[in-house]
């Protein structure tokens, strides 16, 4: 059956960040409580809202990211020995995708993975060819596809690392959503940083100092817009874990211009570790910052 042309109005892209799945502080170490509480939270959703059509993504954390950075991935693979790195990338990030696939599946979701490096070439960092038929066809069948930052085979570069956010704008820009949600370990973007490193990946404790400090108004920012922007930039910092593929600035900056060029399109950054925000967000909840034009 060939897929047909028009997608559902309610698709939402969801990411899993990698700092909200794994402790980044410790190399290869999932967040199986938070990653189940997380599927449940999604099957809830798509129970309450049956119209809900989803492609979920996820992040590296503490496994792709620290042979990323050890061999220099993202850059470029040339050498036999940053192919044998680009090898070692992909199966850390098939091990946690694995993982991720497993526990949405225990939750009862219809998942299948669609794993970039299978499909994707990039040019110079930037996707070039991708046949996403396969993969619209499974949101036009009520499945829940999932993609993730993955290495990619590239005409330049020899190999490559893309993000989920990189992922994530090159399926917007054809398969239109209507919200783009970012789930990750902070509350939004903050006016005044969290100082992260104090934490050393104890959720618990980031998550009391979110709990006391989102509060206050003042310390998140509730929008970003391009009028706001030079604004904002001062007041982000970089990831405080290893992430070869940029912080919060790099993502701000990202997906604002996304929302730019696709009128219409809502971008929410926010926690994941709240329980219930991600069911909330999928409903239709806007706690956290929101990017729009």
């Amino acid at each position: 059956m060939a897929p047909s042309s028009n997608l559902p109005a309610q698709l939402i892209f969801l990411k899993l960040g990698g700092s909200l799945i794994t402790d980044k502080s410790v190399p290869r170490t999932p967040r199986l409580e938070v990653l189940r509480r997380l599927a449940q939270e999604i099957t809830e959703a798509r129970g309450a809202n049956p119209a809900l059509r989803l492609l979920l993504g996820h992040g590296s954390g503490s496994f792709g990211h620290v042979p990323a950075r050890q061999y220099g991935t993202r850059q470029g693979v040339h050498t036999p020995e940053q192919w044998r790195g680009f090898a070692e990338v992909w199966r850390e990030a098939n091990a946690l995708n694995r993982l991720v696939v497993d526990g949405l599946y225990e939750a009862g979701l219809p998942v299948v993975s669609f794993p970039p490096s299978a499909s994707v070439t990039a040019r110079d960092g930037q996707v070039a060819a991708w046949d996403i038929t396969p993969l619209r066809a499974a949101l036009e069948a009520g499945l829940l596809p999932v993609v993730q930052g993955d290495v990619i085979f590239d005409i330049i570069r020899g190999g490559t690392i893309l993000s989920t956010e990189e992922i994530f704008e090159h399926l917007a820009r054809h398969l239109h959503p209507a919200r783009l949600l970012l789930a990750g370990i902070e509350s939004g973007v903050w006016k005044i940083h969290p100082p992260l490193s104090e934490f050393s990946g104890n959720l618990s404790v980031f998550d009391r100092f979110a709990a006391q400090n989102t509060q206050n108004s003042d310390m998140i920012y509730s929008e970003i817009t391009p009028e706001n922007l030079a604004e904002v930039l001062p007041a982000l910092g970089g990831s405080q874990a290893t992430d070869v593929t940029g912080g919060m600035g790099s993502k701000v900056v990202q997906m604002l211009a996304l929302v730019q060029a696709l009128p219409g399109l809502e971008v929410l950054i926010f926690s994941g570790l709240k329980p219930g925000l991600v069911r909330e967000a999928l409903l239709g909840g806007m706690e956290g910052t929101k990017l729009r034009v």
